[in-house]
């Protein structure tokens, strides 16, 4: 039986932005006045619109910088436009996840794939970027999660920013480098800083107020703007508290049919230690400890040597 979501929101029209900058689909704006150079990025995956609807809607109200920088940037727009109702997961990529590649950019021997090439064009500005904000979606449902990479000051960016309540340190995929783990955003001796949001699942409205939410707080702490150049209404109530959650083992499928043993949501907590969680192939995996949070269970099927879940203390 064929997954179905419903799609709450209409996807925006990018062609008007893929000429006019400072690469396709890339644009950056300098203040000519000193300070950061700040980053907002979208469409990493190119069926995770909420992040599009974000950027469209920054670069129709002319945002320019106060002070510093400004680079506003969609990243896999090929992919993007792939987008069918009738497989609507099928337009992720186009040959491989453009979040996979970013320790790859410099080995002649890689695949020249559509997202490498991608990776390539975008790596100028990922790098001149002091602070980056990746924005992206989930497939199935689960709360918002600001991924903020392994280091301290990823945890410390993530409690400026005072949004979502689940903050996941982490170290990324076996798989890949992520885009937020490139160069000094994975250096603890550099002041560069990068967060990925998970705003929701895909094509919920309520992934495009977290998305918006998100960005107005980036942009305003990153100091580049200020809370008056941006629209208002996009400001939300801060959660109450802020937690961090440890991911401590990756759960990767070899045979690409993983099951798990209940339909557990994302953020769920396993109370005991050697609790089944599921199975690949004929091999069980059981919670290595007790209160062990599952972070982005994928209950839909994913290839071999993708993740399946990660596993998660509470660490504060």
């Amino acid at each position: 039986m064929a997954e179905t979501y419903p799609i709450e929101f209409a996807f925006p029209d990018l062609d008007r932005w893929e000429h006019g900058g400072s690469a396709p689909w890339v644009h950056l704006r300098d203040s000519g006045v000193p300070g950061p150079t700040a980053m907002v990025n979208a469409l990493t995956h190119g069926n995770e619109a909420s992040g599009a609807v974000v950027v469209d809607a920054l670069l129709a109200r002319d945002l320019k910088p106060r002070k510093g920088t400004l680079i506003l940037s969609f990243a896999n727009v090929a992919a993007y436009r792939t987008f069918d109702i009738a497989q609507p997961f099928k337009s992720r990529m186009i040959e491989e996840d453009l979040n996979r590649v970013w320790r790859r950019l410099d080995d002649p021997a890689s695949p020249r794939t559509v997202e490498f090439r991608r990776a390539l064009e975008l790596r100028p500005f990922v790098e001149r970027a002091d602070l980056l904000l990746d924005l992206h979606s989930m497939h199935d449902e689960c709360v918002p999660l600001m991924l903020c990479g392994p280091l301290e000051k990823g945890v410390d960016f993530a409690r400026r920013i005072g949004t979502p309540f689940d903050i996941v340190r982490d170290k990324g995929h076996p798989s890949g480098r992520r885009m937020r783990d490139h160069g000094g955003f994975g250096d603890p001796e550099s002041p560069k800083n990068a967060l990925l949001i998970e705003t929701g699942q895909h094509w919920r409205a309520s992934s495009v107020a977290v998305a918006k939410d998100t960005t107005f707080r980036f942009l305003v702490e990153s100091g580049v703007v200020e809370a008056v150049d941006l629209p208002p209404d996009w400001r939300q109530p801060s959660p109450p508290a802020q937690r961090v959650v440890h991911v401590t083992d990756t759960v990767t499928t070899s045979t690409g049919m993983f099951r798990f043993a209940r339909p557990w949501r994302g953020q769920d907590t396993i109370p005991t230690a050697g609790s089944l969680l599921g199975h690949d192939g004929e091999r069980a995996f059981h919670t290595p400890y007790d209160d062990c949070v599952l972070v982005m269970p994928a209950h839909h099927r994913v290839r071999p040597g993708v993740t399946a879940v990660r596993l998660g203390r509470v660490a504060g």
